[in-house]
Formats: structure tokens, C-alpha cells, sequence
């Protein structure tokens, strides 16, 4: 479980966060470029990336529920039923359900639509972060913990996300390139 909990750690950090400045470059090249480049397949690749962390998220949410010796069930379900339900089903519903739309062809090749789960997407994380405070704070179970510094982290935490989504759709637009021009494309 802990290794499972590392490869999602991964994925977010390195993927997830930067999905919103991924999906705005691959806009701009498409909208400047014309079919200059493969922006088509990388947003195909972004989906199913997508896809595929909301799979492993929901088995890392139903192997939590389903292990008897889980101390954070107790969370889990106070979260879902209590005082911020709310909260906690418009994460679930746009962080973990939303996502499944990419499975339909149509959708997953427009890149607006991609931009608007990947959007939804990001404030389900928020509103993630919010249940876990609120209802933290709400139950007493965190004391102490606040820090003024999280305004300063926060500024180049975005700076840090926006710079590593660009590099990444950057990046992959050069693979699919190349890929292209030594015809060594999957056809």
C-alpha cells in the first residue's frame, strides 16, 4: 500500500499538477501552428495519462474503505456523511468521476473539453484540500498546525507547476516530432 501511495504521489507531482498549462500549451501550438504538429496524439496521450491516474486513484480509495485494519476509515466516512458532505462529494464526483468522460472518442479530442475536466479536475483537488482542513479543524484533530507561509509556497508552487507543465507539453510535442519525421510513429 505504501508503494501504491508513492506511484500516486509521483504521478500527481509530476503529471497532475501541470495538466491545466499542458492543455493551454498544446492550445496555443495548435491555434499558431495549424498541424504543423502531432498536438492531436499528445492530447490522445494526456487523456489516457488522465484516465489512468483516476483508475488508480479509485482502487487506492476502494482498497482504503476495504481494509478492516484501515485507521482512516473512520475519516473517510465522517467526511462523506457529516457536517461537509458537500465538500466532499463535489471532490469525489469531479475528481474521480468527471475524468471517465475522456473514454468517450468525441470528447477526448476536443482540447476544450479536455481543459474543462482537467479544470474541474484541479478544483477537485482543492475542494480535497478543504474537506481534509475544514473537517480537521471542525473535529479538533489538528491542533496547531497552521503556517503564515504557506502564501509564499503557494506563489512558487504555481510558478514551479505552470514552468514544469510548459516543459512537459513542450517535450512531448518534440518526441512525437521526431517519432514523426524517423517514421518510427505506431501507426
Amino acid at each position: 500500500m505504501e508503494i501504491y501511495k508513492r506511484v500516486i504521489e509521483l504521478i500527481d507531482t509530476n503529471l497532475i499538477f501541470c495538466l491545466i498549462p499542458i492543455i493551454l500549451t498544446l492550445i496555443l501550438v495548435e491555434l499558431i501552428f495549424k498541424n504543423r504538429f502531432e498536438t492531436k496524439k499528445v492530447l490522445n496521450l494526456i487523456c489516457w495519462i488522465i484516465v489512468f491516474y483516476t483508475i488508480t486513484t479509485w482502487t487506492f480509495y476502494l482498497i482504503g474503505m476495504a481494509t478492516t485494519e484501515n485507521p482512516d476509515e473512520y475519516a473517510f466516512v465522517n467526511r462523506a456523511t457529516g457536517l461537509y458532505a458537500w465538500a466532499y462529494w463535489v471532490m469525489f464526483l469531479s475528481a474521480l468521476i468527471l475524468p471517465f468522460t475522456l473514454l468517450i472518442r468525441k470528447l477526448r479530442r476536443k482540447f476544450w473539453f479536455v481543459l474543462l475536466v482537467t479544470l474541474v479536475m484541479k478544483s477537485g483537488f482543492y475542494f480535497e484540500r478543504y474537506v481534509i482542513i475544514v473537517t480537521s479543524f471542525h473535529r479538533d484533530y489538528l491542533t496547531g498546525n497552521g503556517s503564515p507561509e504557506y502564501t509564499n509556497s503557494l506563489t512558487y508552487g504555481l510558478g514551479i507547476i505552470f514552468l514544469q507543465g510548459i516543459v512537459i507539453a513542450i517535450l512531448t510535442l518534440g518526441i512525437f516530432e521526431i517519432m514523426k519525421q524517423k517514421n518510427i510513429a505506431p501507426q
